[in-house]
């Protein structure tokens, strides 16, 4: 299948219709097929394959996490002992639902994350009791987000 993947050339309906959705993700195909003067079984159709090669993981939702009383959000340099401990680390991390994103990376540090806390307090108890009792982690740097200002999809079609 990652070959078909490979293989398979996005045209600009299909960067149409991921445009729209990433903007808002609960447009009907109807809307977007009017919006592309194709139909919705097109659009249906087009969906169907875009999740097949993996080009599409998941739908979900933007969540105000400050407004249900999450209202810390920090960003952690994460220190491998060495690099072979990549794959174990993140399967370890999966298991702590505060972390929502990880990233392999270059540079200082060997991974770099994402996660959400109701408040300080529960910000140091993840990092304590949690993320530093991680087997491969070294040692973290943590930056604390003061305001997110920007988050957005790129355009696909400029």
């Amino acid at each position: 299948m990652k070959k078909e993947a490979e293989n398979y050339e996005l045209d600009n309906t299909d960067l149409g219709i991921l445009n729209i959705l990433m903007k808002d993700a609960k447009t009907p195909y109807t809307v977007i097929g009017e919006k592309l003067f194709v139909s919705a079984g097109t659009v249906h159709v087009r969906m169907k394959k875009m999740e097949k090669l993996g080009i599409i993981k998941t739908s979900t939702l933007n969540i105000d996490y400050a407004k249900i009383g999450y209202d810390v959000t920090a960003f952690i340099g994460i220190y491998l002992n060495n690099s072979k401990y990549y794959d174990s680390v993140v399967e370890q991390l999966k298991e702590i639902p505060e972390v929502t994103g990880i990233h392999y990376t270059t540079g200082a540090y060997s991974m770099f994350g994402k996660i959400v806390c109701r408040d300080t307090r529960h910000l140091r108890t993840v990092l304590h009791d949690k993320l530093q009792k991680v087997e491969g982690i070294q040692r973290t740097d943590t930056l604390i987000s003061l305001e997110e200002s920007i988050n957005r999809s790129i355009d696909l079609l400029s």
